[in-house]
């Protein structure tokens, strides 16, 4: 028989069961019991200005975060100026232009490509995966593929200035990840375009949080400059180059991608918050493990990381000096902060 005391115990458990759901649920959906929820949009680098006022466009009129991201960072995908994002991206050492892209809804859902051609807009592409499939990457011809079958247009996206870039490459055809190495092709014609301005261009990373406290991520890359081909960065790597916990916050990362793969630096950043790290905190002590375990590869690497949390604070780290990021709220949607480094 179902005894007296059973049926307390049982009703307890229910009832304790029922108040903890009920926390979760206002955990995931702080915008049901909190009306200041400000957005803000933040990226990596200096052209992240640029894609800050695209997904603002979407924050200020109380759009979802994911939209935001997603039409922020086409900006410097479409952007043949930007030797590393998309579109006149810098080829591998082959002379072909792979992308790499991977975006995050609060929801914890995410979509990826890796080693996408003839594409301009791989976040896009990424972000179809995410909702029109049961995966969450796609690579090679198989992205192609399927991008073209939902609709996008294959282009050639090697641009005459990027192509000059590479065949002055092959002269010497060095493999190396160098640090900030766009920027060092424009040390001979214009050395006074120092680092951290429109010339040292990387990888894009941003997390935005909406009106209704929710948040998102996208990060979209050309990849490291004259690659190996075939070689896949952190960027389109779910928990490296990007990871969204909407309870916690959001991370995303830019630099010498194999050494946030092997940290996972993203989702470090995000635990990290969730141990109760300020974001810039979390981010610093993400370069320090990458420090830690690689100290002289360190010295002539960059990796940057750049954090956001669920009440709308910021921050970033990174190894070397020249790492700058946008942030863009309803108070100002052009500034750009010097980031910390450890060097």
């Amino acid at each position: 028989m179902f005894s007296r005391r059973k049926f307390i115990k049982a009703t307890a458990i229910s009832a304790s069961l029922l108040a903890i759901d009920k926390k979760s649920i206002a955990a995931l959906t702080p915008a049901s019991l909190n009306v200041d929820v400000k957005p803000i949009v933040i990226s990596t680098w200096d052209f992240g200005i640029a894609a800050n006022k695209d997904a603002w466009k979407v924050l200020s009129t109380g759009g979802r975060a994911l939209d935001a991201v997603e039409k922020g960072v086409r900006v410097p995908e479409a952007d043949p100026k930007n030797q590393s994002v998309g579109y006149g991206g810098l080829p591998d050492r082959d002379g072909h232009v792979t992308l790499d892209a991977c975006i995050m809804d609060e929801y914890g859902n995410c979509g990826a490509v890796a080693g996408l051609e003839h594409i301009m807009h791989p976040i896009s592409v990424a972000r179809m995966v995410m909702e029109k499939t049961p995966h969450v990457m796609l690579v090679g011809d198989g992205a192609l593929q399927f991008a073209l079958e939902n609709g996008f247009k294959k282009q050639n996206l090697l641009t005459k200035e990027s192509e000059k870039a590479w065949k002055e490459w092959l002269k010497t055809a060095k493999y190396a990840p160098v640090m900030n190495i766009e920027n060092k092709l424009y040390d001979k014609v214009a050395p006074t375009k120092l680092p951290g301005n429109q010339y040292n261009h990387d990888t894009i990373g941003m997390l935005a949080l909406d009106a209704k406290g929710n948040l998102s991520g996208a990060c979209t890359t050309s990849g490291m400059a004259f690659k190996l081909h075939g070689r896949v960065g952190d960027s389109p790597i779910i928990g490296a180059g990007l990871y969204v916990d909407n309870e916690i916050g959001g991370a995303t990362s830019t630099g010498v991608g194999e050494e946030v793969i092997r940290n996972v630096g993203s989702f470090l950043v995000v635990e990290l918050m969730r141990q109760g790290y300020p974001p810039q905190e979390a981010c610093k002590e993400a370069v320090m493990r990458i420090i830690k375990k690689k100290p002289e590869t360190a010295k002539n690497i960059q990796v940057g990381f750049l954090a956001l949390n669920k009440k709308g604070e910021y921050g970033a780290y990174a190894i070397q000096k020249g790492f700058s990021y946008a942030v863009c709220t309803e108070q100002q949607n052009d500034l750009l902060i010097p980031g910390k480094s450890h060097y």
